[in-house]
């Protein structure tokens, strides 16, 4: 008899008529290379010889521990095996499943005590009845909080290719006994909340034998039990406090979790009619699968492989009679709940799965026709009826050269495939040169053709091997596509045919560019350089009132600074009085007033202004170089001495002020504060060397002037000093005027330290951009569509924390021009997309953006534009969308407009013509009404299929916008970049975790 007296590790094993398979199980037992083990086998009250065959086992071989129970199922015999386990460690086995003699030797190492519980794992094969093993199902990464995501999702690992500890599944409660099936992917999923760490083993070491009958082959009972096991992981994960901006969250809701099941169960049991529909009945909400339709074409390939018990994923092709009609009801039920245009997003990536795992197969599925050509021995390809999509695999010499999908327009004659491996797969190297008089004629014609351009090629020094390779390549490719015969009605043929009556049909005159420049509002241009302070200064002049002083803001700064001019005033002088406005004012005070600045057209426009003071004089005056009129009752001067150009000549011109009051004379200033000068407090992002806070030090620390009186706003500070020898300071704390005019506002950087932006574009650089993607910007709507309308006042604070952060903005031409470049892109750039021209980014968003200098890319629905938002019309009541007149407005003020098609239809939805058309029209008009060309595009819901990119190509976009999830970076396609969507139903915090900045403030 073999015996083991402590064994390292306990296998349950629960019986049941499992006479037939249980000998193969615990014979893989006897053949492992280490011997340490113990089974627990439980016969769970069955009917066959299982029991007689348990007792044959247990005296030879004492490691065999059995025990009857009546029939209870196979959860409650493991958690009664769990009960007689003797090891540290425990392994799930089936009596029809079998182990690799080398498991326990492989696994106990990985399984070995942690500073938390360890789970090892393996990859496993499925054995169909006849013997036949299918392809190696390996686990995905587990690591870390990835084993909570999968889990919750499904069960990610076979119930006897794991191995975990004892004390674990006793402090879980063990299996639950309340399941029929899932009870493995329950516990895995307990574990994983437990904390558990997840090692795999890269070995293939478990078999699991297929079999007729079985509970796993039960559609509704693993339904049903999914929904049960999915609930809980809800409650799990809501348990775990999830990140608001998790990224894998929607993957892992109990809805797509049930339907992922669903869509399992049915192909592998080739459900159809009402079977199918009582799958369907099953779950508590059938979600919209748009955005899953990979994950659920690799789950329905899957099932079919499995319920057909076929090895590769290509030897379903031999049987598709049989599988055709579960997997078209399938796709039907999903598309009923789903966007338009799901179902074929599904069959597109089904088909790509099953062509990748035999390239060399052409076949057809409803409207996508795979093609396999040989670069070597090209034959035109007949395009099928029906087919408008088109899987063509090159191979050269038996060699896979490349994959092309797109639009199928006609038959592939040879020249529309030489043009599709040329162009569109840089193949042209694979495909053989005639040996003809007719080919090297035609290559020297060509040359000759091009011979300025090799003569310009060679003059030059640099890059002239590359630039003499490219021209080989396009003179051999014009010479290969132009030596096939052109053949009417072929791929390209139809395609120039629709090209041209979509031209035809949707053409317009283009709107004359206006000649006006788009507006700046009242921002200074950058002046040139100049000489001298004076010609500076009468330029900055040249336009009246180049600050807003008539502001709200400037006219509250104003009635606070006259607020601290003391009662009894004589003389008065004011220093830099720009064109009088403060003056006028000041002029009612004081006795007598003399007003001075360093521009003579400042001063011509403040003494017109001021030309009824009789108490009034004005002068030209450099108060910086000049000496002052002495015996000043009162000087006053605000808002210049930033324009100093250090502090030792402030604290000089400082001097020469304090010096010109008599004493007990005052000196009134008011300067902001600026984020240089205060950088752990809201202050102005000015290029100025010092602001408020350095400027009052300086006058208080003069041994002539003390501080009186100060108010202190958020924004700048009005100080009056006195040239005396003592006061007791007192200080007002008010509010600043508002509303703040934008070239003010968009100046500010609101809160705490930040990132200077300057500093972050000399210092960091990124390789991948945040582009954001916001709906609506307004507080009230359909409680359905929370998630897609952001609070004005929450979208001020995410566009003060971008601003304050560093970032500054790209156009979407601007950040397809960087990621053609391919390089690093300097500082923080991120790029805001506003989807569907809502009114209320007229009203609401563009102010905003206006007041923090960011500009915006905002996609239209041009069939919409004036009208309503009917898409969301199931929801609610349709929001407002802006009129041409409103957008025209916008565009002059530098908002960028790009197309959100015509209809809003998702693009999957619509045929090829019917989309290239609906492209076509929606840029035209956005042309024609903006007077430039349009190159951008968001896709509506964010649908695309094989097709769309290249019929938007076709149409003339350059760079258009999906909803995938994630930053921008070169690798992604042109036409289909990721964005990260701004979700209005989640907290103000979500938003610097959707920056990778959770840690910043906010607020």
């Amino acid at each position: 008899m073999v015996t083991a007296s402590k064994p390292d590790i306990s296998f349950l094993i629960p019986a049941y008529n499992a006479a037939d398979t249980l000998s193969d199980c615990l014979v893989s037992l006897q053949k492992q290379s280490v011997s340490n083990w113990q089974a627990v086998v439980i016969d769970d009250g069955s009917k066959d010889k299982t029991w007689d065959l348990l007792e044959g086992f247990a005296k030879a071989d004492s490691r065999i521990l059995i025990h009857r129970q009546a029939n209870a199922g196979a959860a409650a015999a493991r958690n009664a095996a769990a009960g007689f386990a003797a090891a540290p460690l425990l392994c799930m086995l089936d009596a029809d499943d079998w182990l690799d003699p080398a498991f326990i030797e492989s696994m106990l190492p990985v399984a070995v005590k942690g500073p938390q519980p360890v789970i090892a794992f393996c990859s496993y094969r499925r054995v169909t009845p006849d013997g036949r093993m299918l392809e190696i199902e390996t686990p995905p990464n587990l690591v870390g909080d990835r084993a909570k995501r999968e889990f919750s999702l499904f069960c990610a690992l076979a119930i006897h290719a794991v191995v975990f500890p004892k004390d674990l599944f006793v402090r879980l409660g063990g299996m639950d006994t309340e399941l029929q099936t899932c009870e493995d992917w329950d516990l895995w999923l307990r574990i994983a909340f437990a904390g558990a760490e997840f090692r795999q083993v890269d070995q293939c070491l478990a078999f699991y034998r297929m079999k007729a009958g079985s509970l796993s082959g039960d559609p509704y009972k693993l339904v049903r039990d999914t929904i049960r096991v999915t609930s809980r992981a809800q409650v799990l994960r809501m348990n775990g406090n999830p990140s608001a901006n998790d990224e894998h969250a929607p993957w892992t809701v109990p809805a797509v979790a049930q339907l992922r099941m669903l869509a399992w169960a049915a192909s592998a049991n080739l459900c159809v009619g009402a079977d199918l529909a009582a799958l369907a009945e099953l779950l508590p909400e059938f979600p919209n699968a748009a955005g899953y339709e990979g994950l659920l074409a690799a789950v329905i390939l899957h099932g079919l492989q499995t319920g057909l018990a076929v090895a590769h994923a290509a030897d379903i092709l031999d049987l598709q009679e049989q599988w055709k009609p579960a997997f078209f009801e399938i796709v039907r039920l999903i598309e009923q709940h789903s966007l338009p245009g799901t179902g074929r997003r599904l069959k597109e990536l089904f088909v790509w799965s099953v062509s990748a795992a035999d390239m060399s197969r052409s076949f057809i599925l409803e409207h996508l026709q795979v093609a396999v050509v040989d670069t070597g021995k090209l034959m035109p390809v007949a395009k099928v009826d029906d087919a408008d999509t088109l899987l063509l695999q090159v191979f050269s010499a038996g060699r896979h050269v490349g994959s092309y999908v797109g639009p199928l327009w006609g038959d592939l004659s040879v020249r529309a495939q030489l043009r599709l491996i040329i162009d569109e797969l840089w193949a042209g190297d694979h495909v053989p040169a005639p040996s003809t008089f007719s080919y090297a004629r035609s290559w020297a014609v060509e040359a000759v053709r091009n011979i300025r351009v090799l003569g310009k090629i060679v003059r030059r020094r640099r890059g002239r091997r590359r630039q003499l390779n490219q021209l080989s390549y396009a003179i051999r490719r014009n010479v290969l596509i132009n030596s096939a015969a052109k053949v009417s009605g072929d791929n390209d043929a139809r395609l120039l045919e629709v090209l041209s009556f979509s031209e035809q049909k949707f053409a317009g005159p283009v709107a004359e560019t206006s000649e006006a420049p788009r507006e700046k509002g009242n921002m200074l241009a950058v002046l040139p350089e100049v000489a001298t302070k004076e010609e500076y200064w009468e330029r900055v002049f040249e336009r009246p009132d180049p600050w807003n002083y008539l502001s709200v803001y400037e006219q509250v700064k104003y009635e606070q600074t006259l607020s601290l001019i003391p009662e009894g005033v004589d003389r008065a002088l004011e220093l830099a009085c720009a064109e009088g406005i403060f003056t006028a004012k000041l002029a009612q005070k004081v006795g007598f007033l003399t007003a001075t600045d360093i521009s003579r057209r400042a001063i011509e426009r403040a003494s017109e202004r001021c030309r009824n003071s009789k108490n009034t004089e004005f002068r030209v005056l450099d108060f910086v170089e000049s000496e002052l009129p002495p015996g000043q009752d009162l000087i006053v001067c605000s808002e210049v001495l930033y324009y100093m150009d250090d502090e030792k000549i402030l604290e000089q011109v400082c001097r020469k002020i304090a010096a010109a009051l008599r004493p007990g004379g005052c000196l009134v200033t008011a300067h902001a504060h600026i984020r240089r000068d205060e950088p752990d407090r809201t202050g102005f992002d000015w290029d100025n060397p010092f602001g408020v806070g350095t400027i009052k030090k300086v006058l208080a620390n003069l041994p002539d002037l003390v501080l009186e009186e100060t108010i202190e706003t958020e924004l700048y500070a009005v100080h009056r000093f006195a040239r005396r020898k003592a006061a007791t300071p007192s200080v007002r704390i008010e509010t600043h005027g508002v509303p703040l005019d934008a070239d003010v506002a968009k100046h500010i950087i609101w809160g705490p330290t930040g990132v200077d932006r300057g500093a972050a574009w000399m210092n960091e650089v990124t390789t991948s951009v945040p582009v954001l993607m916001y709906h609506r910007i307004a507080l009230d709507g359909p409680d359905a569509l929370r998630r897609f309308r952001v609070a004005p006042e929450v979208f001020r604070k995410q566009m003060q924390f971008l601003r304050r952060e560093g970032y500054y903005t790209l156009t979407a031409q601007g950040l397809a021009a960087l990621l053609r470049d391919g390089k690093p892109i300097q500082g923080r750039p991120v790029v805001l997309t506003f989807d569907d021209a809502y009114l209320d980014f007229l009203t609401d968003a563009f102010p905003i953006l206006a007041e923090n200098g960011f500009g915006a890319e905002v996609f239209v629905v041009t069939d919409k534009v004036g009208g309503r938002s009917d898409w969301d019309a199931a929801y609610g009541e349709p929001a407002p969308l802006m009129s041409w007149a409103d957008i025209q407005m916008l565009h002059r003020q530098g908002i960028c407009f790009g197309s959100h098609l015509a209809s809003h239809r998702p693009a999957s939805s619509l045929d090829n013509a019917t989309l290239l058309g609906e492209a076509a029209l929606s840029r035209n008009a956005l042309e024609s009404q903006l007077g430039e060309a349009v190159k951008s595009i968001a896709l509506p819901f964010g649908c695309t299929d094989f097709r769309v990119p290249s019929i938007l190509a076709h149409t003339g976009y350059e760079i258009g916008f999906s909803t995938k999830a994630s930053r921008v970076s070169s690798s992604d396609p042109a036409l289909f970049l990721p964005r990260l969507e701004v979700r209005g139903d989640l907290p103000l915090t979500a938003f610097a975790e959707l920056m990778g900045q959770p840690d910043a403030f906010i607020g």
